[in-house]
């Protein structure tokens, strides 16, 4: 019974070390690699379904340490969370590397960074600018309580709201930092005041562990430290690992695109005017197709991004006087207005105040730009319609000129074709066919015409 407990001892010992990347003796197996994550780019919906993917990938395919390489200005708290909490539950070392030389991990990638069990950035690079913004984008969140500069007027305490924000993101970033042994308060300045550091600053602050130039190095660097993963503390045999890189799938990439404002925006516009294009011409199929298509994945895309449901009303209601403006033409008022409450609702849709999460001023102002030329040409065709004579009735029959089908008769009758039909005219003048006559007057279906 002993060796029977002795080798189920062992086997699970075995299980643990092989779940670590390791062999009995401690040093990393033959098969064993290094698992890159690349986060490039605003953080969002996207990319926390490919750093979770990831993940579960490297850890199937029995990678001994995961690389996740930053270069991000932020991006949707949602999103960040989610990355930190799979970050936590990986069965792998993590090692936070913002890199290469110019990037950065500002605002919701400082806090990632602060997730890893070992942070390192390349030289040229810097973090920090973690205050939160409010949801209707502008300005960060206000400090009670700040100091005021000399001779000004002292700043007034923050609203609740504002300070259960601000003080949920501190204690966040002071528990990741304490969790992995790293500079808590300069974390909790840097949700506070926005401070940023440079690589090497970060460094002696003890905000990061080392400054490297490449993944090898790094990998080699970091040999023989011990982290703690998953409750256990595990030691690092990273040095000479091959890296493998975890690309994101089309699905990411899909998601991504969907999920840019610009796009979400111009598939709602596409949707909204595909569908008005169906409603005016029934049948045609196509644009109503299209249109709903559009707006349905513009409407996923809004779940998932900070949206302002007033600069989407906004923009609802801009479309719809637009859409007035042409089936009820008016002096312009109506259609000027609705150029005004699109253009004003477009730039409310979206948080601006989230890095990477807003839509193109240049996009709106084009969509405007052409709005207003196309209802500038509806109002000249409109102005042009009032002065045209009527096409049906006796005020569009006189003065039309035609030609006799046959000679004027003795009764001074005859056939003749004017605007495309032939009617029966009378003339008191007598004409060969062929002849031009004009219309003067009309008694029922026969036509009065003297000689043109």
């Amino acid at each position: 019974m002993r060796w029977l407990w002795m080798s189920i001892s062992l086997l699970l010992a075995w299980s643990a070390l092989a779940a670590a990347g390791q062999t009995p003796d401690g040093r990393a197996p033959e098969s064993a690699f290094a698992a890159r994550i690349e986060l490039v780019g605003p953080i969002g919906p996207a990319s926390a379904e490919y750093v979770d993917n990831s993940l579960e990938r490297a850890n199937r395919d029995g990678a001994s340490v995961i690389v996740l390489q930053m270069d991000t200005p932020g991006g949707l708290s949602e999103s960040m969370r989610t990355i930190i909490a799979s970050l936590l539950a990986a069965h792998q070392p993590v090692i936070g590397y913002v890199a290469p030389s110019g990037a950065r991990a500002a605002s919701a990638g400082t806090y990632i960074l602060y997730a890893c069990q070992i942070a390192a950035m390349a030289p040229a690079t810097h973090l920090g600018a973690a205050t939160p913004v409010s949801l209707g984008g502008g300005n960060p969140l206000p400090i009670g309580n700040a100091p005021s500069p000399a001779g000004t007027a002292p700043t007034p305490p923050a609203d609740a709201e504002t300070n259960k924000v601000l003080n949920d993101a501190i204690a966040s970033i002071r528990s990741l930092a304490q969790l992995n042994g790293r500079n808590a308060d300069w974390a909790e300045q840097a949700v506070r005041g926005a401070a940023t550091l440079t690589a090497d600053e970060a460094l002696q602050k003890h905000v990061i562990d080392l400054v490297v130039g490449d993944a090898a190095t790094l990998l080699a660097r970091v040999d023989g430290r011990r982290v703690r993963v998953a409750g256990a503390e595990i030691t690092l045999h990273s040095a000479g690992l091959p890296v493998r890189d975890y690309a994101p799938n089309w699905r990411t990439h899909l998601l991504d695109l969907v999920t840019h404002p610009t796009i979400a925006y111009l598939l709602l516009l596409a949707g909204m005017y595909g569908l008005v294009i169906e409603a005016l011409h029934p049948g045609v199929l196509l644009p109503g197709v299209a249109g709903a298509i559009c707006l349905l994945l513009g409407l996923y895309a809004l779940q998932l991004l900070p949206v302002n449901y007033a600069g989407l009303a906004l923009m609802v209601l801009g479309m719809g006087l637009i859409v007035a403006e042409t089936l009820m033409p008016s002096v312009g008022a109506i259609g000027i207005g609705g150029v005004i409450a699109f253009v004003i609702g477009s730039i409310m849709l979206f948080n601006r105040g989230v890095p990477g999460y807003a839509v193109n001023l240049g996009v709106i102002g084009g969509i405007a730009f052409s709005a207003m030329v196309l209802l500038v040409l509806l109002l000249r065709l409109v102005r042009r319609s009032r002065r045209t004579r009527l096409f049906n009735g006796d005020t569009q029959m006189l003065l039309t000129t035609g030609e006799l089908m046959q000679a004027v008769g003795a009764d001074g009758e005859a056939w003749a074709r004017i605007g495309g039909e032939q009617w029966r005219v009378h003339c008191e003048s007598a004409l060969p066919a062929g002849a031009r006559v004009r219309v003067v007057g009309r008694e029922g279906l026969l036509l009065r015409v003297t000689p043109a």
